[in-house]
């Protein structure tokens, strides 16, 4: 390996890894809230990378069938809820979040699909039809075991994977899709040749991250994600509405996992099962940073980055199963350093 093939693998590697760091965060922020290890992260960046290359093809995606009838199934349930305890003022506001507003943003994404407007527009197209699928999926799989074991939530999340899976199956095919680029300027850097994306991506990646920090810190809706996170019941107790913070959390993870997908649908080729296998790397990154803090969380991020390149120059074919075996130290030594806590019953 020479100088120049280091460099290269460096900014291959810091490029994956501040995708990796974003889903870190995003299943970081979900766990910590609502003690769910969200197995699905990863069909958040499927669903909005498919999106938007059919969008730039002219053809309508399939992602506005899953809105609607994930819309469509929460409604259902809400309004279950409330009539049995007979709040029959809940009924318009349930059928405006849930039917009314997917149907709207299906109707709009078919009437735009054939028209193939700006990129720009896409992507404020696709980030529509993803970002709800995050409150919707809490209110069907999640919130009804919302006091369940972190096992059963483990299990259940392992559920909501295969289905959403199938459904991207279904809905995408088999056929691999990527999107044009943003920017296809290009700049050289003494012996690097750094792509305008590549600089999209990391830019977008810290751009997300400083604003999460800025919602974590100076909102109301920050600290009760922060209280929340600390103290459940505590949190419940002062009056905080964790079922709001649960939707909260799950929303802030359905934007990061669509952004993530359209930062990364121009540098690879996706196909309807690739999300997992980025979701599972983000949650490589978050175990080095001890499943507790952000900051750690993304530079375990980027460490993982940086030994996928490196790995898949040194060993293309073991890359996979050299990021994946880098956890087994980390949560033996979790483990030893870590007392057994009863979970708190509720």
């Amino acid at each position: 390996m020479n100088e120049d093939i280091f460099l290269w693998l460096i900014q291959d590697g810091v490029t994956n890894g501040a995708i990796y760091a974003l889903l870190a965060l995003a299943l970081l922020l979900v766990f910590a809230v609502t003690r769910v290890i969200f197995v699905p992260q990863g069909e958040f960046i499927t669903f909005s990378a498919l999106s938007l290359a059919l969008l730039e093809a002219g053809r309508t995606p399939g992602t506005l069938y899953i809105l609607v009838i994930g819309g469509l199934a929460a409604a259902a349930m809400e309004a279950f809820v409330a009539l049995r305890e007979r709040a029959w003022r809940r009924l318009p506001r349930i059928a405006a979040l849930y039917v009314l507003l997917p149907v709207a943003v299906a109707v709009l994404v078919a009437w735009a699909a054939p028209r193939k407007f700006d990129q720009w527009i896409q992507v404020l197209l696709v980030l529509a039809m993803v970002v709800p699928l995050g409150p919707i999926l809490y209110r069907i799989a999640y919130q009804p075991l919302a006091n369940a074991s972190v096992l059963v939530l483990f299990i259940v999340s392992m559920a909501v994977h295969y289905v959403l899976t199938g459904l991207s199956l279904v809905f995408f095919g088999s056929e691999g899709l990527r999107s044009r680029p943003f920017w296809d300027a290009k700049f050289r850097l003494g012996v690097l040749e750094v792509s305008a994306q590549s600089i999209c991506v990391v830019v977008a990646s810290l751009v997300l991250i400083l604003i999460l920090w800025f919602l974590f810190e100076h909102s109301i809706y920050g600290k009760a994600l922060r209280a929340t996170a600390m103290n459940r019941v505590g949190a419940r107790l002062v009056g905080i509405p964790t079922v709001l913070t649960g939707h909260l959390s799950f929303l802030l993870a359905a934007l990061i996992g669509a952004v993530s997908g359209i930062l990364i649908a121009p540098i690879t080729t996706l196909y309807y099962d690739t999300g997992f296998l980025f979701g599972l790397k983000g949650f490589v990154g978050a175990i080095l940073g001890g499943m507790g803090s952000y900051p750690l969380a993304a530079l375990g991020s980027i460490a993982v980055g940086l030994l996928e390149s490196f790995s898949s120059f040194w060993a293309s074919a073991f890359k996979e199963v050299i990021v994946f075996t880098l956890i087994i130290p980390m949560l033996a030594w979790l483990s030893l350093r870590s007392r057994h806590v009863e979970e708190d019953e509720e």
